[in-house]
Protein backbone atom coordinates (compact mmCIF):
# COMPACT_ATOMS: atom_id res chain seq x y z
CA UNK A 1 0.00 0.00 0.00
CA UNK A 2 1.26 3.45 -1.14
CA UNK A 3 2.43 5.80 1.60
CA UNK A 4 0.85 9.19 1.99
CA UNK A 5 0.97 11.71 4.68
CA UNK A 6 -2.41 10.91 7.19
CA UNK A 7 -3.06 14.64 6.82
CA UNK A 8 -3.47 16.28 4.08
CA UNK A 9 -3.74 20.22 4.97
CA UNK A 10 -4.71 22.71 2.58
CA UNK A 11 -1.96 23.49 -0.46
CA UNK A 12 0.72 26.43 -2.57
CA UNK A 13 13.47 33.42 -12.20
CA UNK A 14 15.77 31.40 -12.68
CA UNK A 15 18.24 31.68 -15.14
CA UNK A 16 18.73 28.88 -18.04
CA UNK A 17 22.18 28.23 -19.08
CA UNK A 18 22.88 27.20 -22.12
CA UNK A 19 22.67 23.74 -21.83
CA UNK A 20 25.68 21.46 -22.60
CA UNK A 21 23.39 18.77 -24.22
CA UNK A 22 19.73 18.76 -25.74
CA UNK A 23 18.11 15.45 -26.94
CA UNK A 24 15.93 15.31 -29.76
CA UNK A 25 12.86 13.15 -29.95
CA UNK A 26 12.69 10.30 -32.43
CA UNK A 27 11.92 11.96 -35.84
CA UNK A 28 8.70 11.55 -37.51
CA UNK A 29 8.07 9.01 -40.38
CA UNK A 30 7.76 12.31 -42.61
CA UNK A 31 11.53 13.27 -41.22
CA UNK A 32 9.88 16.52 -40.35
CA UNK A 33 11.31 17.82 -37.43
CA UNK A 34 9.05 18.31 -33.79
CA UNK A 35 7.22 21.94 -34.07
CA UNK A 36 7.73 22.34 -30.18
CA UNK A 37 11.27 24.11 -30.26
CA UNK A 38 11.42 22.96 -26.58
CA UNK A 39 11.42 19.45 -27.74
CA UNK A 40 14.02 19.87 -30.28
CA UNK A 41 17.66 19.16 -29.72
CA UNK A 42 20.96 19.48 -31.58
CA UNK A 43 22.46 17.12 -32.66
CA UNK A 44 25.75 15.58 -30.92
CA UNK A 45 29.24 17.84 -31.63
CA UNK A 46 31.12 16.36 -34.30
CA UNK A 47 27.73 14.01 -35.47
CA UNK A 48 26.71 15.73 -37.99
CA UNK A 49 22.93 16.43 -39.23
CA UNK A 50 22.21 12.81 -37.42
CA UNK A 51 19.77 13.28 -34.52
CA UNK A 52 19.71 11.19 -31.51
CA UNK A 53 16.41 9.75 -29.86
CA UNK A 54 17.77 10.40 -26.22
CA UNK A 55 16.49 7.39 -23.55
CA UNK A 56 15.16 7.64 -20.47
CA UNK A 57 19.06 6.69 -19.31
CA UNK A 58 20.16 9.82 -21.32
CA UNK A 59 18.01 12.38 -20.11
CA UNK A 60 18.39 10.74 -16.46
CA UNK A 61 21.87 11.44 -16.74
CA UNK A 62 21.57 14.78 -18.21
CA UNK A 63 19.22 16.08 -15.27
CA UNK A 64 21.78 14.48 -12.66
CA UNK A 65 24.58 17.05 -14.65
CA UNK A 66 22.12 20.08 -14.41
CA UNK A 67 21.69 19.58 -10.97
CA UNK A 68 24.88 19.45 -10.07
CA UNK A 69 25.32 22.68 -12.04
CA UNK A 70 22.71 24.14 -9.95
CA UNK A 71 20.41 23.95 -12.30
CA UNK A 72 17.33 22.64 -11.08
CA UNK A 73 14.81 24.05 -13.28
CA UNK A 74 16.46 22.24 -16.74
CA UNK A 75 17.08 19.36 -14.32
CA UNK A 76 13.72 19.13 -13.96
CA UNK A 77 12.47 19.26 -17.28
CA UNK A 78 14.98 16.41 -18.43
CA UNK A 79 13.71 14.37 -15.78
CA UNK A 80 9.91 15.14 -16.91
CA UNK A 81 10.88 14.01 -20.30
CA UNK A 82 12.70 10.71 -19.11
CA UNK A 83 9.29 10.12 -16.93
CA UNK A 84 7.03 10.71 -19.99
CA UNK A 85 8.88 8.49 -21.95
CA UNK A 86 8.45 5.20 -19.15
CA UNK A 87 4.87 6.42 -19.05
CA UNK A 88 4.15 3.44 -21.64
CA UNK A 89 6.35 0.81 -19.68
CA UNK A 90 4.06 0.45 -16.91
CA UNK A 91 4.50 -0.75 -14.10
CA UNK A 92 7.69 -2.84 -14.97
CA UNK A 93 9.56 0.99 -14.90
CA UNK A 94 7.97 1.60 -11.29
CA UNK A 95 11.31 1.50 -9.30
CA UNK A 96 12.61 3.77 -12.40
CA UNK A 97 9.73 6.30 -12.35
CA UNK A 98 10.45 6.71 -8.73
CA UNK A 99 13.41 7.66 -8.86
CA UNK A 100 13.06 10.08 -11.32
CA UNK A 101 10.13 11.37 -9.44
CA UNK A 102 12.09 11.47 -6.17
CA UNK A 103 14.65 13.10 -8.78
CA UNK A 104 12.74 15.41 -9.53
CA UNK A 105 11.47 16.38 -6.23
CA UNK A 106 14.67 17.16 -4.71
CA UNK A 107 15.05 20.21 -7.96
CA UNK A 108 11.79 21.36 -6.31
CA UNK A 109 12.89 21.51 -3.02
CA UNK A 110 16.43 23.49 -4.29
CA UNK A 111 13.94 25.88 -5.67
CA UNK A 112 11.72 26.70 -2.47
CA UNK A 113 8.60 24.65 -4.62
CA UNK A 114 8.01 22.79 -1.85
CA UNK A 115 3.69 21.57 -2.71
CA UNK A 116 5.30 20.29 -6.12
CA UNK A 117 8.59 18.70 -3.96
CA UNK A 118 5.45 17.25 -1.85
CA UNK A 119 3.10 15.83 -4.93
CA UNK A 120 6.13 14.05 -6.54
CA UNK A 121 7.49 12.32 -3.46
CA UNK A 122 3.70 11.25 -3.07
CA UNK A 123 3.89 9.63 -6.62
CA UNK A 124 7.43 8.10 -5.65
CA UNK A 125 5.95 6.42 -2.82
CA UNK A 126 2.55 5.19 -4.67
CA UNK A 127 5.18 3.03 -7.18
CA UNK A 128 7.97 1.71 -4.53
CA UNK A 129 6.29 2.40 -1.02
CA UNK A 130 8.33 3.08 2.01
CA UNK A 131 11.60 5.05 -0.43
CA UNK A 132 14.25 6.89 1.55
CA UNK A 133 14.47 9.71 -0.12
CA UNK A 134 11.53 10.64 -1.38
CA UNK A 135 10.43 10.33 2.54
CA UNK A 136 13.28 12.64 3.72
CA UNK A 137 12.24 15.19 0.94
CA UNK A 138 8.50 14.73 1.66
CA UNK A 139 9.58 15.93 4.83
CA UNK A 140 11.92 18.36 4.47
CA UNK A 141 9.08 20.04 2.18
CA UNK A 142 6.98 19.79 5.29
CA UNK A 143 9.12 21.31 7.27
CA UNK A 144 9.43 24.39 4.94
CA UNK A 145 6.15 24.43 5.05
CA UNK A 146 5.91 24.35 9.00
CA UNK A 147 3.62 21.51 8.14
CA UNK A 148 5.69 19.88 11.17
CA UNK A 149 3.40 16.98 12.67
CA UNK A 150 3.60 15.59 8.83
CA UNK A 151 7.40 15.93 8.94
CA UNK A 152 7.69 14.64 12.02
CA UNK A 153 5.67 11.36 10.68
CA UNK A 154 7.83 10.93 7.30
CA UNK A 155 11.38 11.06 9.66
CA UNK A 156 10.18 8.93 11.79
CA UNK A 157 9.20 6.46 8.85
CA UNK A 158 12.48 6.58 7.46
CA UNK A 159 13.99 5.86 11.19
CA UNK A 160 11.98 2.50 10.57
CA UNK A 161 13.26 1.63 7.53
CA UNK A 162 16.88 2.36 8.62
CA UNK A 163 17.61 3.59 11.96
CA UNK A 164 21.33 5.11 10.85
CA UNK A 165 20.24 8.07 8.91
CA UNK A 166 21.33 10.69 10.69
CA UNK A 167 19.08 13.29 8.68
CA UNK A 168 16.28 11.20 10.25
CA UNK A 169 17.42 11.74 13.59
CA UNK A 170 18.11 15.81 12.97
CA UNK A 171 14.47 16.24 11.84
CA UNK A 172 13.02 14.23 14.26
CA UNK A 173 14.60 16.26 17.17
CA UNK A 174 13.82 19.67 15.42
CA UNK A 175 10.26 18.61 15.00
CA UNK A 176 10.13 17.29 18.72
CA UNK A 177 11.39 21.12 19.33
CA UNK A 178 8.86 22.56 17.05
CA UNK A 179 5.79 20.79 18.22
CA UNK A 180 6.80 21.27 21.78
CA UNK A 181 6.59 25.07 21.73
CA UNK A 182 3.35 24.61 19.27
CA UNK A 183 1.26 22.54 21.20
CA UNK A 184 2.52 21.71 24.51
CA UNK A 185 3.44 18.55 26.59
CA UNK A 186 0.38 16.39 24.67
CA UNK A 187 1.96 17.25 20.75
CA UNK A 188 2.02 13.74 20.77
CA UNK A 189 -1.96 13.05 21.25
CA UNK A 190 -2.04 15.40 17.70
CA UNK A 191 0.29 13.63 15.29
CA UNK A 192 -1.27 11.66 12.34
CA UNK A 193 -1.03 7.81 12.68
CA UNK A 194 2.91 6.66 12.21
CA UNK A 195 2.87 3.59 9.65
CA UNK A 196 4.50 0.93 10.25
CA UNK A 197 7.29 -0.23 7.98
CA UNK A 198 6.72 -4.25 6.88
CA UNK A 199 10.09 -6.12 7.53
CA UNK A 200 9.80 -6.22 3.48
CA UNK A 201 10.37 -2.97 2.81
CA UNK A 202 13.47 -2.75 5.70
CA UNK A 203 14.83 -5.74 3.36
CA UNK A 204 14.86 -4.15 0.20
CA UNK A 205 16.14 -1.21 1.21
CA UNK A 206 19.38 -2.53 3.47
CA UNK A 207 22.33 -2.49 2.06
CA UNK A 208 22.84 -6.00 -0.88
CA UNK A 209 25.39 -8.78 0.72
CA UNK A 210 28.87 -8.50 -1.80
CA UNK A 211 28.21 -9.85 -5.06
CA UNK A 212 24.26 -10.20 -4.71
CA UNK A 213 22.89 -9.64 -8.24
CA UNK A 214 19.74 -8.40 -8.69
CA UNK A 215 18.79 -6.74 -4.93
CA UNK A 216 16.36 -4.53 -4.33
CA UNK A 217 18.53 -1.37 -4.45
CA UNK A 218 17.95 1.83 -6.45
CA UNK A 219 19.08 1.30 -10.01
CA UNK A 220 22.45 1.77 -10.45
CA UNK A 221 22.13 4.83 -13.08
CA UNK A 222 19.82 6.62 -10.28
CA UNK A 223 22.01 9.63 -9.60
CA UNK A 224 23.41 8.72 -5.80
CA UNK A 225 25.83 12.08 -5.14
CA UNK A 226 23.07 15.22 -6.35
CA UNK A 227 20.61 14.23 -3.30
CA UNK A 228 23.32 14.05 -1.07
CA UNK A 229 24.78 17.16 -1.76
CA UNK A 230 21.14 18.97 -2.08
CA UNK A 231 20.62 17.05 1.77
CA UNK A 232 23.57 18.89 2.74
CA UNK A 233 22.87 22.18 1.71
CA UNK A 234 19.36 21.92 2.93
CA UNK A 235 20.79 20.79 6.47
CA UNK A 236 23.02 23.97 6.19
CA UNK A 237 20.53 26.12 5.88
CA UNK A 238 18.58 24.75 8.72
CA UNK A 239 21.97 25.05 10.96
CA UNK A 240 22.17 28.92 9.87
CA UNK A 241 18.14 29.46 10.51
CA UNK A 242 18.55 28.06 13.54
CA UNK A 243 21.52 30.17 14.51
CA UNK A 244 18.98 33.10 13.61
CA UNK A 245 16.46 32.01 16.08
CA UNK A 246 18.95 31.97 18.96
CA UNK A 247 20.07 35.72 18.23
CA UNK A 248 15.98 36.74 17.62
CA UNK A 249 15.73 35.66 20.92
CA UNK A 250 18.82 37.46 22.56
CA UNK A 251 17.19 40.12 20.74
CA UNK A 252 20.20 40.73 18.29
CA UNK A 253 17.66 41.21 15.08
CA UNK A 254 20.45 43.03 12.76
CA UNK A 255 22.73 39.77 13.00
CA UNK A 256 19.89 37.46 12.93
CA UNK A 257 19.44 38.94 9.42
CA UNK A 258 22.58 37.78 7.91
CA UNK A 259 22.19 34.26 9.27
CA UNK A 260 18.90 33.96 7.84
CA UNK A 261 20.21 35.65 4.73
CA UNK A 262 22.86 32.70 4.27
CA UNK A 263 20.37 30.59 5.32
CA UNK A 264 18.22 31.67 2.06
CA UNK A 265 21.39 31.19 -0.26
CA UNK A 266 21.39 27.70 0.27
CA UNK A 267 17.49 27.12 0.45
CA UNK A 268 14.51 29.13 -0.19
CA UNK A 269 11.80 28.02 3.20
CA UNK A 270 9.12 29.96 4.10
CA UNK A 271 9.75 29.99 7.72
CA UNK A 272 13.37 31.97 7.21
CA UNK A 273 11.38 34.59 4.47
CA UNK A 274 9.13 34.85 7.73
CA UNK A 275 11.21 35.27 10.29
CA UNK A 276 14.08 37.56 8.59
CA UNK A 277 10.81 39.67 8.09
CA UNK A 278 9.91 39.78 11.46
CA UNK A 279 13.56 41.27 12.49
CA UNK A 280 13.01 43.53 9.67
CA UNK A 281 9.57 44.75 11.20
CA UNK A 282 11.62 45.38 14.15
CA UNK A 283 14.70 47.36 12.65
CA UNK A 284 12.01 49.33 10.87
CA UNK A 285 13.24 48.00 7.34
CA UNK A 286 9.32 47.88 6.16
CA UNK A 287 9.33 47.37 3.12
CA UNK A 288 12.02 45.01 3.02
CA UNK A 289 9.56 42.84 5.64
CA UNK A 290 6.87 43.47 3.08
CA UNK A 291 9.17 41.96 0.36
CA UNK A 292 10.15 38.56 2.56
CA UNK A 293 6.71 37.68 3.18
CA UNK A 294 5.94 38.18 -0.51
CA UNK A 295 8.20 35.54 -1.43
CA UNK A 296 6.89 33.43 2.06
CA UNK A 297 3.32 33.47 -0.05
CA UNK A 298 4.88 32.88 -3.21
CA UNK A 299 6.01 29.55 -1.24
CA UNK A 300 2.70 28.42 1.08
CA UNK A 301 -0.14 31.09 -0.41
CA UNK A 302 -1.51 30.68 2.55
CA UNK A 303 0.51 31.00 5.58
CA UNK A 304 -0.29 32.88 8.38
CA UNK A 305 2.84 34.84 9.55
CA UNK A 306 3.36 36.20 6.20
CA UNK A 307 0.07 37.47 5.66
CA UNK A 308 0.35 38.81 9.45
CA UNK A 309 3.59 40.33 9.44
CA UNK A 310 3.16 41.85 5.53
CA UNK A 311 -0.15 43.40 6.95
CA UNK A 312 1.51 44.97 10.09
CA UNK A 313 4.41 46.42 7.36
CA UNK A 314 1.91 47.65 5.03
CA UNK A 315 -0.44 48.99 8.18
CA UNK A 316 2.84 51.34 9.25
CA UNK A 317 3.74 52.42 5.17
CA UNK A 318 0.41 53.18 5.70
CA UNK A 319 -1.16 51.12 2.90
CA UNK A 320 -4.62 50.29 4.95
CA UNK A 321 -6.22 48.71 2.30
CA UNK A 322 -3.29 46.30 1.24
CA UNK A 323 -3.04 45.84 5.02
CA UNK A 324 -6.68 45.01 5.28
CA UNK A 325 -6.84 42.76 2.40
CA UNK A 326 -3.91 40.78 4.05
CA UNK A 327 -5.98 40.60 7.78
CA UNK A 328 -9.27 39.09 5.67
CA UNK A 329 -7.25 36.47 4.17
CA UNK A 330 -6.02 35.44 6.68
CA UNK A 331 -9.04 35.29 9.11
CA UNK A 332 -10.19 33.02 6.07
CA UNK A 333 -7.72 30.31 7.12
CA UNK A 334 -8.19 31.12 11.21
CA UNK A 335 -11.24 33.00 11.57
CA UNK A 336 -10.80 33.22 15.86
CA UNK A 337 -7.10 34.79 15.41
CA UNK A 338 -7.20 37.41 18.31
CA UNK A 339 -3.81 39.19 16.96
CA UNK A 340 -5.27 39.29 13.63
CA UNK A 341 -8.41 40.53 14.85
CA UNK A 342 -6.96 43.30 16.81
CA UNK A 343 -5.17 44.51 14.18
CA UNK A 344 -7.76 44.55 11.93
CA UNK A 345 -9.81 46.78 14.59
CA UNK A 346 -7.02 49.38 14.65
CA UNK A 347 -6.72 49.28 10.91
CA UNK A 348 -10.50 50.27 10.96
CA UNK A 349 -10.00 52.97 12.84
CA UNK A 350 -6.64 54.47 10.69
Amino acid sequence: MALRAAVAPPAGPRLTPPWYRRFRPPPEASGERPARPGREGRSRPGAGSSAMAASPSDLRRAGNEEFRRGQYGPAAELYTRALELLEAAGEAAAEERSVLLANRAACHLKDGACSLCVADCDRALDLVPFGIKPLLRRAAAYEALERYPQAYVDYKTVLQVDCSVQAAHDGVNRMTKALLEKDGVNWRQKLPPIPTVPISAQTRWSAPSAGAPGANTPPATAPQREPDKAAANTERARTLKEEGNELVKKGNHKKAVEKYSESLKLNQECATYTNRALCYLTLKQYKEAVEDCTEALRLDPKNVKALYRRAQALKELEDYKSSIADIKSLLKTEPKNTAALRLLQELNRA
